[in-house]
């Protein structure tokens, strides 16, 4: 994979560089006023460009295998969501698990979907959740962007970024009387229980192919 970078501190030296060569070969006066903002503006527009990447080559059995893991993990949750918690008020399929089924199969590798940071970011953006629903009360505009932005903030401290905590945060705000109702108990279930399950789903199916590795680290 061959990426391109060029950062805003790259660009503002270029910038400089080439004011300078117009003006004397280093003789130039110092940038000041609006003219600095004006230079700082456009390297700043400059990072929305991009960079261009080129992606890596993507084997038709790799598709197989994400297909297969993510059927089997989500299948799993669904399968214990609607025949053994059907007649009760208990959920376990959570539209976050979704979310971590396509980076848990789909790209194994990458540090967000490693057990600790399933496990971990699930579990810490779930407490953070419910405890700004009930700080500020689960009807607060507040209540929601509190989640969301408290989760994000403690899964970076804890090492733990798993960018679906961030759903599972703003869920246990605005997920209905069936998920706040749970409280705290939410953490252990559905929240850790169901992660659980797509972690050992994907250790036992991401090992049977030889070009994966399943986890890349534990902790």
């Amino acid at each position: 994979m061959h990426i391109h970078r060029t950062n805003a501190q790259e660009i503002w030296k270029r910038a400089i560089a080439a004011r300078r060569l117009n003006q004397g070969r280093g003789h130039a006066t110092p940038l000041r006023g609006w003219r600095r903002m004006r230079f700082k503006s456009w390297a700043y527009f400059a990072k929305m460009k991009g960079m261009h990447i080129e992606g890596p080559e993507i084997y038709p059995l790799e598709i197989l295998w994400s297909f297969v893991g993510s059927f089997l993990g989500i299948g799993i949750l669904s399968w214990c969501n609607y025949t053994l918690l059907g007649r009760t008020d208990q959920v376990l399929l959570l539209g976050t698990f979704g979310a971590s089924a396509m980076l848990l199969f789909g790209a194994p590798q990458v540090p967000f979907a490693q057990p600790r940071n399933v496990l971990g970011g699930h579990v810490i953006s779930a407490f953070c959740g419910i405890a700004c629903a009930a700080v500020f009360g689960a009807d607060s505009p507040l209540a929601a962007p509190a989640a969301v932005a408290t989760s994000i903030a403690a899964m970076h401290a804890s090492c733990t970024l798993h960018p679906p905590g961030g759903g599972t945060a703003l869920l246990m705000v605005t997920g209905g009387p069936e998920i706040t109702a749970l409280g705290f108990t939410a953490i252990l279930f559905p929240v850790a229980s169901g992660a659980a399950v797509l972690i050992i789903t994907a250790l036992l199916i991401n090992n049977l192919s030889r070009r994966r590795r399943y986890p890349i680290s534990w902790w």
